[in-house]
């Protein structure tokens, strides 16, 4: 009898170890797309659905996107039977019914635990047999298989992981959305490897300064940065890893440089200073979250949640430079925040990660998720550069900014109360690089300050290579142009494809901008000289050349 159970067991143990396999979201099964919009079938599995579009992960990873309508009848169907599965998965509850669940990350079960457990159960008929008799239970062993087994099953729940993808692909496109509302402030484009984006650090849909108070002010003031391509733009990494070891974003790590870009191009720091001080909580930030630092740059230290008053409550503010998008009070399919994990995010459908900013401590990321390097000084790299002007400045102790308005298009003018008395600080700029401050205290001879910095740059588009456009994607005659220029569309470009279209001079200033395709410019009281045309469509911008004559 005892031969043959060793022999039955063994034929067990075998057979279940070379069943077991780790459940991955490699092993989804494809679906059968009919775009019925192409007349084309396209094989893959169900990523997301988000304002209308429908993102498909391809068997070779890529991901693409269509419209919903795009899609026949039965496949809109099986669309919105995801996405309302997924909604009950996220509140802990079942797949509709009659809808097959496809594997998502999710619980594995290893081969270690089954043969773990396989031994541990083999272990213990071996202790309790007698091995001789009619009787095959020995009761005076019975006692020892309770550890046995309480060992066995313990084994084998270790065996049990989340089976998140520690790398994914993140969709351009879709990081693109959530810069969109902020454009053309904001320039964006991509590789194989990062996401750039351009811009110069300065806010347009609200103030900076107003409301740093006690201790907080630095005496430094807004100037407008470079950070540009081809080596000074911010970079999200498009195959954000998750980590083995999450650094954390404390009082020594990360407390120079930035750590996020937000979505209207500011970057954003740790919640910290440099010398460890709660940035908010010590007074240092204005009404905004923002303040600026040695090199009169101004950025973020809290999560600007304050952009939802301009975006869509669905959407990024922000992604974090190991690559993962941070989110506010809503998740990406518009429900309330769900509980957050020690890093102040978690995993979302398909396991990918995002953070959270709130208005509590630590307000955005607390530690990364995601693979980050830190130079010797802690500062996270690669990342854009601020350039000074001039050197650092001290706390003013006890002063107020009440005010901070633009003057002209090259200058700004900081207003403070210090001891009952209104302080002013003009200051500008030439396209030659040449900074002036102006300091002015009533009963008080205003005082200069003239400083030879960087000159001056603007946010432009790429020049795509002209040979993109022997597509015949678009055309735009007549160039040279004297009057009227015609933006004319061919297929398979279509005029709900054009998000907007943006025509900049030599100096980066906007001549023209409209969010959606018109035919017609008239360049009739443009001075004359070279522009930049720059159309965006979804994803993509393809720019030209114009000379007005």
């Amino acid at each position: 009898m005892r031969k043959i159970l060793i022999t039955i067991l063994a034929l067990c143990l075998l057979a279940v170890c070379a069943g077991a396999h780790v459940v991955e979201y490699g092993e989804v099964k494809m679906h059968h797309w009919n775009i019925e919009s192409n007349n084309c079938i396209v094989e893959g599995s169900f990523y997301m659905m988000r304002d209308g579009m429908v993102f498909i992960d391809k068997a070779d990873n890529k991901i693409v996107s269509y419209p919903l309508n795009a899609f026949s009848k039965e496949d809109q169907e099986y669309v919105m039977k995801k996405q309302e599965w997924i909604r009950k998965l996220n509140n802990r509850d079942v797949p509709p019914a009659g809808f097959a669940a496809e594997p998502l990350p999710g619980v594995k079960f290893t081969m270690f635990a089954t043969a773990a457990l396989s031994v541990f159960f083999l272990l213990l008929l071996f202790g309790l047999s007698k091995g001789t008799g009619q009787n095959f239970i020995n009761k005076n062993r019975i006692k020892y298989a309770y550890p046995i087994l309480t060992v066995g099953i313990l084994s084998a729940l270790l065996g049990f992981n989340k089976a998140y993808r520690t790398t994914t692909t993140t969709n351009p496109v879709f990081i693109d959305s959530a810069f969109t509302p902020f454009k053309p402030n904001v320039i964006t484009s991509w590789d194989t490897t990062y996401f750039y984006v351009q811009s110069h650090g300065i806010p347009t849909t609200h103030g900076m300064m107003v409301g740093i108070s006690s201790n907080g002010w630095q005496q430094q003031v807004p100037i407008p940065q470079c950070y540009l391509l081809p080596a000074n733009a911010w970079s999200i990494p498009l195959k954000p890893t998750i980590a083995a070891i999450h650094i954390p974003v404390d009082t020594i790590h990360f407390t120079r440089g930035a750590i996020a870009i937000a979505v209207n191009g500011v970057p954003i720091f740790n919640e910290h200073t440099n010398t460890g001080a709660d940035a908010l909580v010590a007074g240092q930030l204005d009404n905004y979250g923002g303040h600026c630092g040695r090199a009169d740059d101004y950025h973020y230290h809290i999560a600007p949640l304050h952009l939802y008053g301009t975006t869509a409550a669905n959407l990024p503010i922000a992604y974090a430079f190991d690559g993962f998008a941070v989110y506010g009070t809503h998740e990406p399919d518009g429900t309330p925040m769900i509980a957050l994990d020690t890093n102040h995010g978690h995993f979302w459908t398909g396991g990918v990660y995002h953070y959270h900013g709130t208005a509590t401590y630590p307000y955005m990321i607390a530690r990364f998720a995601g693979q980050v390097t830190e130079d010797g000084t802690h500062q996270l790299v690669p990342q854009a550069a601020a350039s000074p002007v001039r050197g650092g400045q001290n706390p003013l102790s006890g002063a107020l900014i009440t005010s901070c308005t633009q003057v002209g298009t090259n200058g700004y003018r900081l207003i403070y109360t210090l001891g009952g008395v209104s302080d002013t600080v003009t200051y500008s700029w030439t396209s030659a690089g040449v900074y002036t401050f102006v300091f002015s205290s009533p009963g008080s001879a205003p005082r200069d300050s003239v400083y030879n910095g960087f000159v001056p740059c603007f946010v432009l588009p790429n020049i795509v290579n002209e040979a993109n456009f022997l597509l015949n994607r678009l055309n735009i005659y007549p160039n040279p142009a004297n009057g009227i220029i015609s933006i004319a569309l061919n297929a398979p470009l279509l005029p709900t494809d054009v998000q907007g279209i943006t025509v900049y001079n030599t100096l980066g200033e906007t001549v023209f901008h409209t969010f959606s395709y018109i035919q017609n410019i008239d360049t009739r009281t443009w001075p004359k000289g070279s522009y930049i045309v720059n159309i965006q469509l979804a994803g993509e911008q393809i720019s030209k050349k114009l000379i007005v004559q």
